[in-house]
Formats: C-alpha cells, sequence, structure tokens
C-alpha cells in the first residue's frame, strides 16, 4: 500500500487560484463526474469547471427543482463552448440513508462509471436535529450520508479509469476529534463541535477509504477549501459572524475570505491534477498537499492538518463504526 508524505508538492497554485484555473490544460470529455450539493456555493463553482472542461456532470440535489432550475443556467453558459460537458440532475437527500440508497440504485441502471466523486454538501453549526435513527444531523449528513452514497457507488468508482475521490473537510476539523464516547451528542449539544468532528470525519473517511480503495485502482483526498460565503452560514445569525471577525456591521466581508471560484479550486484540483496520480489519502487546501499543523505557531488555528484528522487507526475505527451505524461496507475483505 503506498503512502502519500502530508507536505507540498508544491503545485504551483495557491490560496487565490480559480477552479478554472487548475484545470486550464485538463480536457475532462468523456469522464463522468458526481457532485453533491452541486448546485449552490462551492458545488455550483466545480460543476461549472468540470462542465467547462468537458466532463458530464451528475448532480444528486435535496431540492430537486431548484437545482434544476440553476444548472439549467450553467447549461445555457455552455452553449456554444467546445467541449462543454452536460449536467444532469437527480434526486437525494444526504440524510436519509433510503433517498441515498434510491439515487445509487437508478445510477446502477445506466451502467455508467464514475471517474469522479466530489462529496461536497454539508451543514454548518445548525441547531440541533435529529435524522434517521436519531443521528445528529451534521455528523450523519456530511460524513455518514457520503460514506453511504460511496459506498452505494463503488461498482461503479471501482470500473472507472483511475477514479478519484474527493471529501470536503475543513479547519473546522480543529475544533474537534471523533467523540468516541458520545459520536451522536446525546449527552449535551454544542454546534460548533459538532460541526468539528463531521469535518475530522470527513478527512478520516478520505484516509481509510483510500488505504482500501488504491488496489482497485480508487484514489481519495481530502479538501479544506477555506473561508468562503456562500448559504452553508444559512444558520448563522448575522451577529455571531460579525463577532467571529467575518464581516463588519455593514455586512463587508473580510478580506481573507475566497470567492467561491477560489473556494472551489483545492477540491477540483484533488479530482483532477495530474500532479496527484499515484498519491492519496492526503487533507489538501490552497491547491496543494497541506502541511501539518504548526502546532503552538500563529497558524496553528488557520491552515494545516491536525494528527486526529489524519491518524490511520483512527481512520479504520471510524469506518468500522459507520459500517456498522449504515449497515454497508463494499470494501470489506
Amino acid at each position: 500500500m503506498a503512502s502519500t508524505p502530508q507536505h507540498p508538492l508544491p503545485s504551483g497554485f495557491g490560496a487565490r487560484t480559480t477552479a478554472r484555473e487548475v484545470l486550464e490544460g485538463i480536457d475532462l470529455s468523456g469522464r463522468l463526474a458526481v457532485v453533491t450539493g452541486g448546485y449552490s456555493g462551492l458545488g455550483l463553482e466545480t460543476v461549472r469547471a468540470l462542465a467547462h472542461a468537458g466532463a458530464h456532470v451528475v448532480v444528486p440535489a435535496r431540492r430537486r427543482e431548484h437545482a434544476e432550475q440553476t444548472l439549467a443556467e450553467v447549461a445555457r453558459e455552455g452553449e456554444g463552448v467546445d467541449g462543454f460537458g452536460a449536467v444532469e440532475v437527480d434526486g437525494m437527500d444526504l440524510g436519509d440513508l433510503g433517498s441515498v440508497r434510491a439515487f445509487a440504485d437508478r445510477f446502477a441502471v445506466s451502467r455508467r462509471s464514475i471517474d469522479l466523486l466530489i462529496n461536497n454538501a454539508a451543514v454548518m453549526a445548525n441547531p440541533e436535529t435529529r435524522v434517521g435513527p436519531g443521528w445528529e444531523s451534521q455528523f450523519a449528513t456530511n460524513h455518514l450520508g457520503h460514506y453511504a452514497l460511496t459506498n452505494l457507488l463503488w461498482p461503479a468508482l471501482a470500473t472507472g479509469d483511475g477514479a478519484r475521490v474527493v471529501a470536503l473537510s475543513s479547519t473546522g476539523h480543529k475544533l474537534s476529534p471523533i467523540r468516541w464516547d458520545d459520536v451522536m451528542w446525546e449527552h449535551g449539544y454544542d454546534k460548533w463541535q459538532a460541526y468539528g468532528q463531521a469535518k475530522t470525519a470527513n478527512s478520516l473517511f478520505a484516509v481509510h477509504l483510500d488505504a482500501r480503495g488504491q488496489d482497485e485502482g480508487v484514489r481519495a483526498f481530502a479538501a479544506h477549501p477555506g473561508g468562503i460565503m456562500t448559504p452553508l452560514q444559512r444558520h448563522l445569525p448575522r451577529e455571531e459572524m460579525i463577532a467571529n471577525g467575518w464581516m463588519d456591521e455593514e455586512g463587508n466581508v473580510d478580506e481573507r475570505f475566497k470567492t467561491p471560484e477560489q473556494g472551489a479550486s483545492t477540491s477540483t484540483w484533488a479530482a483532477t491534477s495530474p500532479q496527484l496520480d499515484g498519491m492519496g489519502g492526503v487533507y489538501c487546501e490552497d491547491c496543494d498537499i497541506a502541511e501539518p499543523t504548526d502546532v503552538g505557531g500563529p497558524t496553528e488555528r488557520t491552515s494545516g492538518v491536525d494528527a486526529h484528522a489524519i491518524d490511520p487507526e483512527q481512520a479504520a475505527r471510524l469506518w468500522t463504526l459507520s459500517a456498522e451505524l449504515t449497515g454497508l461496507d463494499a470494501l470489506r475483505r
């Protein structure tokens, strides 16, 4: 099993690179991508960039009608653009495993292979909510829903030509490791620590998926997009965002934040860059492999990846728990 160092390449790109820029010179014609949450925020910019490079993009969407309306505009943008790929929409709710299974079953009927799976959709810092059999919604939606989707789509990934899976994590992972004694927050709830646990889970998922999947030609990466103002912040009061320094009293967003086009670049780079051929299982940021966190340093909270989010033993333990909770493990040996 090949292990990729958690260290920048360097890639030649940076924090302000856009998704279109990382795809310059890359032809995705004939490639099929699945992008969850691909109809708003970062997901929409990811779909736009992939389609512009020629990929056929499938967007499973909880709000299907809204997604169809939004992505119809993307398709119109591509009319007359040589190589612009098709975009199709299907229904799926990551918080409902029955819905995830139904989407995967419909996709299987088409007998298509998947080259790129970008697990982009997420909820952040929402009030305590229970889904499915009483699961905490951030862990369930951000992690378990994507875990189930990836396992159910595994036959299509394994028959792809060197498929890649990208899990959207964030610096939120620094807020909490996996709370093994209370994963579902049954004893008190903290919206930010719950978000942190879910983002840690996204990173650990990529670590173990890569370890298990590379023998079948599938590699996996975790990606931190950076700070961006998108509908992901819909559960946050304006006062809280001002207090956090994300915007001022007039609503002007802090200059440290990226645009959605810039925010979509790291996951797009991880999914497509030839620089990553033969690599996987690493956490990426700013269109490169991230450094481990400089513990105690000035960037400890804002950059790098904490050890708990890339620990192989923690990743294997999380995979086992996820398999038990969902009843799915396509990579069982």
